[in-house]
């Protein structure tokens, strides 16, 4: 009987183990970043606070979509710019990616549309501009940094507080984040960011991708001199982008061997790819009608983002004449001027159900710009691409898909109205990218745990722990010498050049003694002959 009890019991104790706030509870500092990092982010941050930890979130008090919520509690600053002032800068930034798209470090440096990068470097000194927020999380003993890298900010707290830091993000710019974690990155079969190669590089894009690596390390440290220049000021001290990411425990990547190509990882690195994907909720009744009225054709869900709002008139034209010449019913996220050849199968809304959408068995393709978000969306809902990459990890995204089956990329620069409407007929039409992206999708989501239950484990683990000094490898303590091994393969080097040149001296005094006592007794026996 008392078995009986106690195998009655056993479900009941797994089930309170696991409930939230069981775990052992603890503080948790978060800088996030604005925009569509947030939205990837927050479901950690919402999970890790209903477990019970004290979350604490940081913002800017100028920002787009780090709202207030009673999940967690909100600490704001001032900014020295305004909402408008942001905005400003952004649309021209925006704007800039429909007339050229740079891809080198060079072309962004030089462009001035990317002076919006210097508002988000300087969150920072606004940050610790205010005295009171900074004496609160002084006094407040904080266990961990729940960060996003991007601005740099929250790598300045962690450094400056001395706090053990879990980065959240699907990959630095430039060179940082092998930097940060020491991890190798041989450029013969790893491209380089920005440039849109694959694994499977010609020679002259294995020559282009050295190159790249050079002007990384040569200009790189340019593009990140406003966040430098403030990380220096606030800590006092000369700082350099290795100072900063270096100490970071665990580095959370939103991304997974389905997108990416197989290349070397560090023990700290985990891999959390899809960790926006969710269940599909039944729409509301306005989508669900518009998806009805399609009818054997189905939908295309159109989406460039949530910080995309508005597309150049001669652009605009060129997707609406290129949408109006498929049958299928098009959703189009888009708060823009409405096109004025826009066909009746193209439905403009200022906001969808994205996921919900593409998770509906009647969507048929998915136009993207390729973000990490979306991408994501597409392969766990099976959904094949027509990708249209502006700026950033995009050009990567879109390749990676391409090179897998799963889409078609078009340059927004010089694509024609025929060239879209042929890329969506093809993935619609073509079995083969829908058989591509299921497998895909597949092997995503063939795995021991899912990836919000893996980011939040991680980030409880270096709460609990202090950090993870045990998978800090030793090559941070390594000269650049050292880590390449040029001492050792110096002073081997050195070892037989002097073997040889011994070899060589007694080799030659040997040849000296036995041909030159010859060379005598000859020279004697001439002269006797004489």
């Amino acid at each position: 009987m008392a078995r009986a009890v106690w195998t009655g019991l056993l479900p009941l104790c797994a089930c309170l183990l696991l409930a939230p706030g069981c775990a052992q509870a603890g503080k948790l500092l978060v800088i996030p970043m604005d925009g569509s990092h947030w939205f990837t982010m927050r479901p950690a941050v919402e999970s890790l606070a209903l477990r019970g930890h004290e979350v604490v979130l940081v913002r800017p008090e100028v920002n787009w979509r780090l709202e207030v919520s009673s999940k967690y509690t909100v600490k704001t600053y001032s900014t020295s710019y305004s909402l408008e002032d942001l905005n400003r800068q952004f649309k021209v930034f925006a704007d800039s990616r429909w007339k050229t798209q740079g891809s080198s470090i060079y072309s962004l440096l030089t462009n001035p549309a990317n002076l919006v990068f210097d508002y988000f470097f300087s969150h920072c000194r606004s940050l610790f501009n205010d005295r009171k927020l900074v004496k609160y999380i002084e006094d407040s003993s904080f266990d961990a940094v729940f960060l996003d890298p991007f601005d740099l900010c929250g790598l300045i707290v962690a450094k400056y507080f001395s706090l053990p830091s879990v980065v959240f993000t699907s990959g630095m710019f430039c060179h940082h984040l092998e930097e940060g974690s020491q991890c190798p990155s041989p450029l013969s079969y790893v491209p380089r960011g920005l440039l849109g190669f694959s694994d499977t590089m010609t020679f002259w894009e294995r020559v282009r991708n050295h190159i790249t690596h050079l002007e990384e390390r040569l200009l790189c440290h340019y593009f990140v001199k406003t966040g430098l220049e403030v990380a220096s000021e606030i800590l006092q001290t000369t700082v350099t982008a290795y100072d900063l990411v270096s100490p970071v425990s665990i580095w959370l990547l939103r991304t997974d061997f389905v997108l990416q190509y197989p290349k070397p990882v560090m023990p700290n690195m985990v891999f959390i790819g899809g960790i926006n994907c969710l269940r599909r909720k039944p729409l509301s009744l306005e989508f669900e009608a518009y998806v009805n009225a399609s009818g054997e054709h189905g939908i295309v869900v159109f989406s460039l983002g949530s910080m995309i709002s508005e597309i150049p008139e001669k652009q605009a034209k060129e997707i609406a004449d290129a949408l109006g010449k498929i049958p299928q019913t098009v959703l189009w996220r888009y708060t823009g001027t409405r096109p004025p050849n826009l066909s009746k199968n193209t439905i403009l809304v200022k906001w969808l159900p994205q996921n919900d959408l593409l998770g509906h068995p009647k969507t048929r393709a998915f136009i993207t710009h390729s973000g990490s978000h979306g991408i994501y969306e597409g392969i766990c809902n099976g959904v094949p691409m027509v990708m249209l990459p502006l700026f950033g990890d995009q050009m990567d995204n879109a390749k990676r898909m391409e090179t897998r089956g799963a889409g078609v990329t078009l340059n927004v620069l010089e694509m024609t109205s025929e060239d879209l409407a042929n890329a969506l007929k093809t993935v619609i039409n073509d079995k083969s990218y829908k058989e591509n992206i299921m497998q895909l999708s597949s092997l995503h989501k063939d795995r021991p745990i899912e990836p919000l239950d893996l980011a939040v484990f991680w980030v409880e683990f270096v709460m609990r722990h202090k950090g993870a000094p045990h998978l800090r490898p030793a090559a941070h303590d390594l000269t650049w010498y050292q880590y390449h091994s040029l001492d050792v393969i110096g002073f081997l080097l050195a070892i037989v050049l002097g073997v040889v040149f011994i070899v060589y001296k007694c080799c030659a005094f040997g040849c000296s003694k036995c041909f030159g006592k010859k060379r005598v007794v000859k020279k004697s026996q001439k002269s006797k002959a004489n």
